[in-house]
């Protein structure tokens, strides 16, 4: 199972869809994720490259594990670019950054 705050893309059925995000929770009733689709992601990714304010962004959601077809680790392929380094490249800082993931688990860790 992935830990939370991984960064996954989903695909889904009835209807077919794909989306890219941050896994939020995973049980026995469902997914819950931070996330936006596959399709719009260049669009949105564009848009914080240029430094503009997203028309886009992504979305809270519950999906019923009845749903969920597949979920991957968005992680590099042979060759194949992740969405995490398409962003990286395309933007200069990365996902876990521009969410502030990263601050997000410092959060939750207690205090040393």
């Amino acid at each position: 199972m992935f830990p939370t705050g991984s960064i996954i893309i989903c695909h889904l059925v009835n209807p077919t869809e794909k989306f890219w995000g941050v896994l939020e929770n995973l049980d026995t009733s469902g997914m819950i994720m931070r996330g936006i689709s596959v399709e719009s992601f260049d669009h949105w990714m564009m848009e914080v490259s240029r430094g503009e304010r997203p028309t886009l962004g992504l979305a809270t959601m519950f999906v019923p594990l009845f749903r969920v077809e597949r979920v991957f680790l968005d992680e590099q392929v042979g060759e194949v670019e992740s969405y995490r380094q398409r962003f990286a490249d395309r933007v200069g800082t990365s996902v876990e950054a521009y969410l502030a993931l990263d601050q997000a688990e410092r959060e939750e860790l207690p205090p040393s």
